[in-house]
């Protein structure tokens, strides 16, 4: 009887296991095995016998860095300004990109567009769709308006065997796969989509990509919380990680890398989804202002995204709440990060709101994770509160940032200059901060006026 070409190990004590098995017979550990492929021998291993085993192996000579020659390769540009800025300033031969991002949300179009424009430009690409057929991906591509999108080569398939022959076959400089994990390897026993699945097929990629320096961009699944799905393990193998975020009902799409070993972590490139696909949005800060409401509640965050400023509008509804305890909705912004903002407002500014329902949403889909969005998101909870505007100078909104301390004082953040010269370009002025502002009760004064001098003494 042939043995069987996989193995469950243990993730908490390594035992190995013939079959799969609720419990771990090593550990009493439950569900922990995870299937994996068995080990290969390796040739003349049995003939050798226990001098191999013993690690009798010549020596390796280690070498200063400063003698180790690092060879720089051209980046292939995407064609795509936005992502190569995000990327570093194109793709590196030879490396993972792993993309992630809601379903929708406008990865494949992404991708796709990043193809067509590496045909126009003379490069060999390939798109290998484990999800979609290839008269789905040609419909999609007759919609961009970039690049020469009918001419990617295409392939639909799912086992991964056939995937890595045509990749060693064809040898394209770009090939994207989507999505890593509906590829299935057949000796493994677990469907598609498992941890063992996923990982032997990001190894097996990696190790094709980087033996004939072929760029792959690959497309993965997220979990209803956010993060990618899959084992861990495949954010460790790939080069570079990107996060698309955004809001399948808005038309905003944000790029930012969460990892990057051939450049900066601190890029963002922000998209606007149409009809022809994804578009770049240059000037995000321009679009938001000019839809800024002015109304009580709503005010302009100076925001950075990267390492490049971006003017977003944040805004807040209150009203008298009919549950116990009262809603804390939130979009763009961390749901615990508005409870510290509430218990600020609170404490420090006589704002309680602990029987009103609070809404909090920065337009336009823009997900907000810097704690300089704490004054902005209490400046507009405290002037839907109190039912009264903020405006700037001549009657344009009120732009601020800046972090709240516990203490109800206001505290640096990164990159201030960066955030006021982007509200000066606006005429945005004078800009709430904690350059102007010491504590959480002069902005608010500042801001409201009598009204929050009013709520103090109250």
């Amino acid at each position: 009887m042939p043995r069987p070409a996989s193995i469950h190990v243990c993730s908490a004590c390594g035992h190995e296991s013939a079959r799969w098995a609720g419990r771990c017979a090593g550990c009493g550990e439950w569900n922990t095995l995870v299937e994996q492929l068995r080990p290969r021998a390796q040739p003349g291993a049995a003939a050798r016998g226990g001098a191999a085993l013993a690690g009798m192996r010549q020596a390796l000579s280690p070498v200063a860095l400063g003698e180790v020659e690092a060879t720089w390769h051209e980046r292939l540009s995407t064609g795509i300004g936005e992502l190569d800025e995000v990327l570093g300033g194109g793709l590196v031969p030879g490396s993972l990109v792993l993309i992630g991002g809601s379903p929708g949300i406008g990865k494949s179009t992404l991708t796709t567009m990043a193809l067509a424009n590496l045909v126009q430009a003379g490069r060999r690409t390939l798109y290998v769709s484990a999800e979609e057929s290839a008269a789905q991906i040609r419909l999609r591509a007759q919609r961009l308006k970039t690049g020469a999108p009918l001419q990617i080569p295409v392939i639909a398939e799912t086992d991964l065997d056939a995937v890595l022959a045509t990749l060693t076959a064809e040898r394209p400089e770009v090939c994207v796969i989507d999505s890593v994990q509906t590829l299935h390897c057949a000796e493994l026993s677990s469907a598609a989509g498992s941890v063992a699945q996923v990982r032997e097929a990001a190894e097996r990629v990696m190790r094709v990509a980087k033996s004939q320096r072929t760029a792959v961009l690959l497309v993965g699944h997220v979990t209803k919380d956010g993060a990618l799905a899959g084992p861990r393990v495949l954010e460790h193998l790939v080069d570079c990680v990107l996060q698309f975020e955004g809001e399948r009902e808005r038309t905003y799409r944000t790029v930012r890398a969460i990892k990057n070993r051939f450049g900066s972590t601190s890029q963002a490139g922000v998209f606007e989804m149409r009809d022809h696909g994804l578009v770049e949005v240059l000037d995000a800060s321009a679009r938001f202002v000019s839809e800024a409401t002015r109304a009580p509640g709503s005010v302009v965050l100076c925001a950075i995204e990267g390492s490049r400023p971006l003017l977003v509008e944040v805004q807040a509804l209150v009203s008298r709440s009919e549950l116990v305890p009262p809603r804390r909705v939130v979009t763009g912004f961390d749901r615990n990060r508005l409870a510290l903002v509430l218990a600020v407002l609170g404490r420090h500014a006589g704002i309680g709101l602990g029987a009103a329902d609070v809404f909090v949403n920065v337009v336009g889909g823009v997900q907000v994770e810097e704690p300089g969005a704490d004054l902005a998101v209490a400046l507009a909870v405290a002037s839907a509160a109190r039912r009264r505007p903020l405006h700037g100078e001549g009657g344009l909104p009120l732009a601020c940032f800046g972090e709240l301390g516990l203490t109800g004082e206001l505290r640096s953040v990164a990159h201030a200059e960066r955030r006021l010269a982007e509200a000066a370009r606006f005429g945005l002025g004078p800009v709430a901060s904690p350059e102007s502002h010491a504590t959480l009760q002069s902005a608010l004064e500042a801001a409201l006026g009598d009204a929050a001098r009013a709520a103090v003494a109250a």
